[in-house]
């Protein structure tokens, strides 16, 4: 079994309270234990887990808020996880893993995934993800309409999409790079841009841009189109 690490930032976390309920999913008992202690430190309540089907357990009982899920979980992987689990629950699901491969990190965007942190990592910097995740859970505050682009319609405060009268389902992040193309059509993002606007970072690679906006546009199929402009970005066309 491998072993990840987290590096041990000096001082103390700011406490913050907090009743989010936070699945902590690994398999290595020392790492699950000092993420824990972080998160409860800064205000959360945790669950553990340390194989798949557990965590799977936990996430088909409800309850909770974000998962910390490692990649390499016994019985059932964290791709697998996070599939099923996506099918259960639209909550904030981060990937804590050793896989830093792009495919590794592509797959995991893919699969709905919110965040992809790769070890080692300091324990404070986890915190401060799981709680921008947790912020942005709610979608955009300042935004309390629906928005309509052709044959689209986009109910931000459901947090629904329909083409005419058919759903379609989005995973958050692909949910909120539609808000801000429909808000401004026409207008060019850069990929950058994006990042920082829909993931509140850039820590990201620009490729998992370019994956959500795929599969954006294979679920959007021709209702709206979402062009890109090589080197630059992307921009969703006015109708």
């Amino acid at each position: 079994m491998r072993r990840g690490r987290v590096e041990y930032p000096r001082g103390r976390l700011n406490h913050v309270s907090s009743r989010a309920r936070i699945l902590v999913a690994e398999d290595d008992s020392a790492l699950r234990d000092v993420l824990a202690l972080y998160l409860k430190q800064a205000g959360f309540s945790v669950v553990e887990a340390a194989d798949g089907h557990t965590a799977l357990a936990m996430l088909r009982d409800g309850h909770i808020d974000l998962a910390l899920v490692d990649v390499m979980l016994p019985g059932v992987d964290g791709f697998e996880v996070v599939r099923q689990g996506r099918a259960l629950s639209s909550i904030p699901m981060l990937f804590v893993t050793a896989k830093a491969d792009e495919v590794s990190r592509v797959a995991g965007l893919e699969l709905g995934a919110d965040d992809y942190i790769v070890k080692p990592f300091f324990a404070h910097e986890v915190v401060a993800r799981v709680r921008a995740h947790l912020r942005r859970a709610t979608g955009f505050d300042d935004v309390s309409t629906t928005l309509r682009r052709g044959s689209v319609e986009v109910d931000v405060q459901q947090r629904r999409v329909t083409i005419g009268s058919d759903p379609v389902e989005l995973t958050r992040r692909e949910f909120d790079l539609l808000v801000v193309l429909v808000q401004h059509p026409g207008q060019v993002f850069g990929r950058a841009q994006l990042l920082e606007r829909v993931w509140g970072s850039t820590f990201f690679t620009l490729k998992t841009v370019d994956v959500h906006i795929s599969a954006l546009r294979r679920k959007l199929g021709g209702a709206l189109r979402i062009t890109a402009l090589r080197g630059v970005g992307y921009r969703l066309e006015a109708q």
